[in-house]
């Protein structure tokens, strides 16, 4: 019997091994254009009653740099307890969980997506935020599915169901009165990258 000794070959020094890689590489990513899809169905009951494509003006990742947190034991943004501030903390940026941007542009769907949480399990994400509708702010739960990750890239494809009729009183936004709707489904694809 012949023993063969292979050689270990360390991974390049920007990449991490597979167990880490839940996202990509710190920073901020942007989708490029032609890679990305929105999608607003309406329906009444069962029935789908209107389909168009949104166009999605922009959409951001970004992702905080982990180490930084670690190495100090501590959020980046947290206050030493013998120091006194006048302000009110904002919303935390130091949990280490990457914030999400879309920006829907169209005829039929002009507003912004903005996340305030990011909870992640077994390769979904579920995103809570803010959906800005003519300057009024309505809470979106965005289910997401995570089709690929590398160490720069990540793709997404994922749902958010409004209920339409609290939507339009919230908000003003409103369909044609031909179309009928009792809830709607926001669909996005989008490679950030």
């Amino acid at each position: 019997m012949t023993t063969v000794t292979l050689p270990i070959v360390p991974s390049p020094p920007d990449s991490r091994g597979d167990a880490d890689r839940r996202w990509p590489l710190p920073g901020r990513y942007t989708v490029a254009s032609g890679r990305s899809l929105a999608e607003l169905t309406a329906w009444y009951g069962p029935l789908p009653t209107l389909r168009r494509r949104v166009a999605l003006a922009g959409a951001s990742l970004t992702v905080p740099d982990r180490s930084t947190e670690a190495e100090s034991g501590t959020p980046s943004d947290a206050v030493p307890d013998d120091t006194f501030t006048e302000t009110a903390p904002g919303p935390s940026s130091g949990t280490g969980l990457p914030s999400f941007r879309f920006e829907f542009g169209g005829r039929d769907l002009t507003a912004c997506l903005v996340s305030e949480q990011v909870d992640e399990a077994y390769g979904r994400l579920q995103v809570t935020g803010d959906l800005d509708v003519n300057g009024v702010a309505f809470p979106v739960l965005l289910k997401l599915r995570v089709v690929e990750r590398t160490d720069d890239r990540l793709l997404v494809v994922g749902r958010a169901r409004l209920p339409y009729r609290l939507l339009r009183r919230a908000t003003g936004f409103g369909l044609p009165w031909r179309r009928p709707a009792t809830r709607l489904r926001l669909l996005v694809a989008a490679e950030f990258a």
